[in-house]
């Protein structure tokens, strides 16, 4: 805990405090560098002190280095820059009073416990850490979500095969180069949020490791030596776009292009309200937006199928398998549960080696055991076999995204927490703006007991808010733990919000009921109480409580405590 000029540096937690105790939101980057910046207090730091502090593994330009510092003076209130001192023609002095400091911390000691501290405890609001659930609450971890999600990324897979193959073939890692997003508008506004979604996609693209990421004022190490700026020569791919707005939205158009043949593999357009949202969520929303469309498309291009594709050949035939069998997924009925099930089987005897056939049987499967479509006979024989065709699919292609997120949401349906954590990391280290992924390890948080944790990373998953077919899961994700956390009032808000986008579940509406009767609005609970079982006739406190196994008694708890006054509203004990 370093403490300086009223503030607390609490390096544990990666969170820094005002003189109250309350946090001041950082991005980690700007947390990295104030650490920094006090664990050398009364020292000049250099810029290239600084630069290869915190990127020690992409280059970017200097205007990441100044947003990392206008955003820690404004963290700090040091509008008139006593804090952090320029030093002309040298670099920075921290000139502030120090307590709680190593006597050796120098600046590459600070690194490397900033680094180490990230990695054990990811600020909340950036890079929230793991988390996962199991059956009970099944509707609340949203199967609709999870399959639509699922469906769009194994079509996405799919159908990418065509583009970009030069990705896997040219240089290992490919380099992809980040050009500054252009406005239409000299407006300070426009201008300002250009620069920071530029910045975001950019950090973003920097932490998947299949990548190397530069942007167009960055030195690449060839050329670092010979001190020449980087070039569109220097990179692989490029990607680059316009932002416009209109008076509901932000729209950004973009694009990417294969240096080499000056041809546009790829474009995307991405809309952002302007409405409900602060400034600093809709650049996140706008970057993540891109982001992730980019992500899934350059990860799809690492695994090209190298066979010749006709009309009636088996990579076609198995495409025409997982398109139908996807359409059956999403029907709501058992008997098309079943349908798509005999469907992919039969997929699989002709193709037994198909990673997407194995992936999308999986994915159902793991369905069939959330929504207990299974037998207590069938139920152990299903897991055993999702897992075992997960499995097979990752040893065949180990950074398949769409089988990295299904073994991942595999492993949080069957409470298998702690392969969770490392699975649905492992996700966001080749998508870091996946809602998916994100919910999933909120999820996994919440049934180990640690639901601030849980709260701030389903919050992280609203601010990316990608696919934004699964916004709903993650705003019930708040809502419950909200509730956990005895937060009522907005337990009640979260929950309603998740409600307006998908209210065909009855599980939300159980939920609300506890929320609204802890809130003191019994009435309402009662009307919650009531759509809730028309929705879901057979709920009991019995099938409405969580299963216990390998979730934390802090979390047994509390979900005993929620079910009990969801009985006192008019729930069936059994």
């Amino acid at each position: 805990m370093l403490r300086f000029a009223g503030f607390e540096l609490d390096q544990r937690r990666a969170e820094l405090r005002d003189a109250g105790g309350s946090p001041i939101r950082l991005r980690p980057k700007s947390f990295d560098m104030l650490h920094l910046f006090a664990a050398n207090a009364g020292r000049v730091v250099t810029k290239q002190e600084l630069m290869e502090a915190i990127w020690p593994n992409v280059h970017v330009g200097e205007d990441s280095l100044f947003q990392c510092i206008r955003e820690i003076r404004t963290a700090l209130a040091d509008d008139g820059r006593s804090l952090i001192k320029v030093v002309s023609g040298r670099g920075y002095l921290f000139d502030a009073e120090v307590s709680g400091l190593p006597a050796s911390l120098d600046v590459q000691a600070g690194l490397e416990t900033t680094a180490t501290e990230h990695e054990r405890t990811p600020p909340a609001e950036i890079q929230p850490a793991p988390t996962a659930q199991r059956q009970s609450f099944r509707g609340l971890r949203g199967w609709a979500a999870i399959v639509v999600g699922f469906c769009a990324l194994i079509g996405f897979a799919v159908a990418a095969q065509a583009i970009a193959p030069r990705l896997i073939f040219s240089r290992k890692p490919p380099v992809v180069m980040v050009m500054p997003i252009t406005t239409a508008s000299d407006d300070a506004q426009w201008l300002s949020t250009a620069g920071n979604v530029t910045e975001r996609l950019s950090d973003g693209l920097a932490r998947i490791d299949t990548i190397r990421v530069v942007t167009s004022r960055t030195k690449p190490a060839a050329a670092l030596l010979a001190g020449v700026s980087a070039s569109v020569a220097d990179a692989d791919f490029l990607v680059n776009g316009e932002l416009e707005r209109n008076a509901n939205a932000w729209t950004l158009e973009a694009r990417m292009t294969d240096t080499a043949t000056g041809e546009v593999t790829w474009t995307t357009s991405v809309s952002v309200g302007i409405d409900q949202t602060e400034p600093g969520i809709q650049q996140s929303r706008l970057a993540a937006g891109l982001g992730h469309e980019l992500a899934l498309r350059i990860n799809a291009s690492l695994y090209p199928d190298t066979r010749g594709i006709t009309l009636n050949s088996p990579v076609d035939n198995a495409k025409v398998v997982v398109e139908q069998a996807i359409a059956s997924i999403n029907q709501t009925t058992r008997e098309r549960f079943a349908t798509a099930q005999a469907m992919l089987e039969n997929g699989l005897t002709g193709e037994p080696d198909n990673v997407d056939l194995q992936v999308t049987l999986a994915a159902l499967q793991t369905r069939g055991i959330q929504m207990v479509w299974y037998s207590p006979a069938e139920m152990t024989a299903a897991e055993s076999r999702a897992r075992s065709l997960l499995e097979r699919a990752l040893q065949a292609k180990p950074r398949y995204l769409p089988g990295m997120e299904a073994y991942c949401r595999f492993l949080t349906a069957t409470n298998n927490f702690v392969e969770s954590l490392v699975a649905c990391a492992r996700v966001l280290n080749l998508d870091p703006w996946n809602g998916g992924a994100l919910y999933q390890l909120g999820l996994t948080q919440l049934q180990l007991g640690r639901t601030e944790d849980a709260l701030a990373t389903f919050k992280q998953a609203d601010v990316v808010d990608t696919p934004v077919v699964s916004r709903w899961t993650w705003k019930i994700g708040i809502g419950w733990a909200h509730l956990m956390l005895g937060h009522n009032d907005e337990a009640v808000e979260w929950i309603k919000k998740s409600i307006a986008i998908t209210p065909a579940s009855g599980r939300p509406y159980l939920l609300l009921a506890a929320a609204l009767q802890r809130a003191g609005r019994p009435d309402e609970a009662k009307v919650a109480l009531a759509k809730g079982m028309a929705l879901r006739p057979n709920s009991t406190a019995l099938n409405v409580l969580p299963p216990e196994r390998n979730a934390s008694p802090a979390f047994v708890e509390t979900s005993v405590g929620i079910v009990q006054t969801m009985v006192e509203v008019g729930l069936p004990k059994n």
